[in-house]
Parts: C-alpha cells; sequence; structure tokens
C-alpha cells in the first residue's frame, strides 16, 4: 500500500467536494476544478480525524505493486485539487541578463532575452501572469499542472547558461556557474 496515498486529505472551510462515478469535483472560492481518476481507486468522503472538519480518503481497488502507484498518485492529484481551489499556486521567475525584460500587453507576455526579435507568449485560459518588476515574473493560477507547464515554457524561451547564469530562472533555483578558460590553470 502506498504510504502517500494512506493519508487522509483534510478540507479546508468553503470548499466542497462531488463524487461521481471515477469523476471527482472540487468547489472553493478560487474556482473549480474535475478530474477523472484511475480505475484503479476510488474517493471515499468521511468525518475528519479531528471531528469537526470533513475529509477524503482515496482508497486502492486492489493491493497489487502496480496499482499501488496509481493510488499514491491520485491522492495527490487530488490533494492538489483541494489546496489549488482554496489558496492557489504560484511560480516566480527571474529574468538574469543585460537588457533582459518582461513586459505585459493585454493576454500576451512580451520578453526581451537577448534574440534579435521579442518573444511573445500568449497567456493560456486558467492562468495569471504578473511582472512586478521588469525581470520579474511571476504565474499564479488553481490549477498546479498548468502554473508549473507555463512556467517551464517561459523558462525554456532561454534557460540559464553555465557560465554566466544568464537567462530564465526559477526564483528558488540555484545555478551551480562552471569556470572558463582564464579560470583553469594548467
Amino acid at each position: 500500500m502506498s504510504r502517500v496515498g494512506k493519508q487522509v486529505i483534510e478540507i479546508p472551510e468553503g470548499v466542497s467536494v462531488s463524487v461521481e462515478g471515477s469523476i471527482i469535483s472540487v468547489k472553493g472560492p478560487k474556482g473549480t476544478l474535475s478530474r477523472t481518476l484511475h480505475e484503479t481507486v476510488s474517493v471515499e468522503q468521511a468525518d475528519g480525524e479531528s471531528g469537526a472538519k470533513k475529509s477524503l480518503r482515496v482508497v486502492s481497488v486492489s493491493e497489487r505493486a502496480e496499482h499501488s502507484r496509481f493510488h499514491g498518485l491520485s491522492r495527490a492529484l487530488v490533494n492538489n485539487m483541494v489546496v489549488g481551489v482554496s489558496s492557489g499556486f504560484e511560480k516566480k521567475l527571474l529574468l538574469n541578463g543585460v537588457g533582459y525584460r518582461a513586459a505585459l500587453s493585454g493576454k500576451q507576455l512580451n520578453l526581451t532575452l537577448g534574440y534579435s526579435h521579442p518573444v511573445v507568449f500568449n497567456i493560456p485560459e486558467g492562468v495569471e501572469i504578473r511582472v512586478g518588476k521588469p525581470t520579474e515574473i511571476s504565474v499564479a493560477g488553481i490549477d498546479k499542472e498548468k502554473v508549473g507547464q507555463v512556467a517551464a515554457v517561459i523558462r525554456a524561451f532561454r534557460k540559464p547558461e553555465p557560465y554566466h547564469g544568464k537567462g530564465v530562472r526559477y526564483a528558488d533555483e540555484v545555478i551551480v556557474t562552471k569556470v572558463g578558460k582564464s579560470g583553469a590553470k594548467k
């Protein structure tokens, strides 16, 4: 049995969950998410361990090893849905380089990343992008998968290079720089 799958999902105040067969829908103050779960798992609603809160428990249909991975995965996906509709997710990106900057214009993110042309990224539905300083981008939304994917696509426009660290990187990412030719001694 999966260790992650055994954990109970606490449902915060203001969040409602409905389960119809293998489809689970979670509604909260930030929005609504729904997902079809794998056929080897099911979701049960119950009173929380503290008695006052409601909770969810993801149950595996069988104890076979290949079904255990879907048990933990399904529990993590449902937990991400509950957290997303209650508080949301956010990824921060930093632009490091001479002349590198970002600007919003309507539903597009304009990036100047050292190319001969500006990079224009169309912001997908369900994701909010904010630009505080010209070198800081914040990607937020209720779907963890979508927020992570959009942040990864923006980062891929100019990945950090290993010699000076120039490029687009996550705020918590550490770039280990290499020593150039002049730093190497014979």
